[in-house]
């Protein structure tokens, strides 16, 4: 009975210390694929496991930074140009690990009687508010093409609604991403996709916290990276079982899931080194001065503090 009594006390005390180190952290994001490993993490224990407490918020891109301002979320998913975008106007973060890289997951949706990029002008085009990735990948695409968001009008309407608007007969294009392109690629009496990240690599996204929780917790930082590249382990290991619980969180079949992320590449531990060491450089400098040129930022940053990759290491 001691023995029994004692074992339970001291399984008790494990317990209370375990709850006890745990780390509570809020994530905001969206419903894109490309974060969807995170929800895996939360939903299968990957999280809890590595001592962290974390409640994920599904915030629009386009008001994500005012609650990393306030401290409704301490850290945050997002593009790579859009830390470059909060940090130049007063919201201070950092990003620790990268996340996904789209090969064909984000694009733009044209009726079909449009047959190129420059045929857009005068044409109205839905896409999410100045300082999201679809608006910058409107300005993005537009510039390789010719033209500048002058030439084109702007409905600011948020990837999923873009998507179904578009389907429903509104607005001449949409940027969009999956699994909401999918939508368009499913309907194409209604219009075709002329662009992706295919043609124009410039949507990347990655992990970032504020620098007051990463100073405060080093620890919970390196094991939310740790807990995303063991989610990335957990699909490897069984898709099916992993699309299924990533497809629930927006409304998808596993198989439908699945075919949203074959249009993107999640970045492991050892990709997230060379990109930090070269990409993620090069294309920060050329999207802040995008971001200048379109008005989101007045100022360019200082770009090299806008990461810190010991917790990757």
């Amino acid at each position: 009975m001691r023995k029994t009594l004692g074992s339970t006390l001291f399984a008790a005390a494990l317990f209370a210390t375990a709850a006890h180190a745990e780390t509570s952290v809020t994530i905001g994001m969206s419903g894109w694929t490309g974060f969807a490993p995170l929800t895996l993490a939360k939903e299968t224990g990957i999280f809890e496991k590595n001592g962290l407490k974390v409640d994920i918020k599904k915030i629009p891109q386009a008001s994500r930074h005012l609650a990393l301002a306030s401290g409704d979320i301490q850290c945050a998913a997002t593009t790579v140009e859009t830390w470059v975008a909060w940090n130049a106007n007063g919201v201070k973060s950092t990003q620790i690990f990268q996340m996904d890289k789209s090969h064909g997951a984000d694009g733009m949706a044209v009726r079909n009687d449009i047959a190129k990029i420059s045929d857009l002008k005068g044409k109205t085009i839905a896409a999410s508010a100045p300082g999201t990735s679809p608006y910058f990948f409107l300005a993005w695409i537009l510039k390789e093409n010719g033209l500048t968001l002058k030439d084109v009008k702007v409905v600011n309407l948020e990837p999923g609604p873009a998507a179904q608007a578009f389907v429903a007969g509104q607005n001449d294009a949409a940027m969009t991403y999956e699994p909401y392109l999918s939508t368009v690629r499913a309907a194409p009496d209604k219009g075709k996709i002329i662009a992706t990240t295919l043609d124009y690599p410039a949507v990347m996204d990655t992990f970032g916290c504020t620098p007051e929780f990463l100073k405060a917790h080093p620890e919970a930082a390196k094991a939310l990276a740790t807990s995303y590249f063991e989610a990335l382990e957990a699909i490897k290991a069984d898709p099916e079982k992993a699309y299924a619980t990533m497809g629930a969180d927006v409304k998808q079949s596993g198989e439908a899931f699945g075919n949203s992320a074959k249009f993107l590449e999640w970045q492991d531990k050892a990709a997230n080194q060379t990109f930090f060491e070269g990409e993620f450089k090069t294309f920060s400098e050329k999207a802040a001065d995008l971001l200048l040129e379109i008005g989101v930022i007045k100022s360019k940053p200082d770009l090299s503090t806008l990461a810190d990759t010991s917790f990757i290491k």
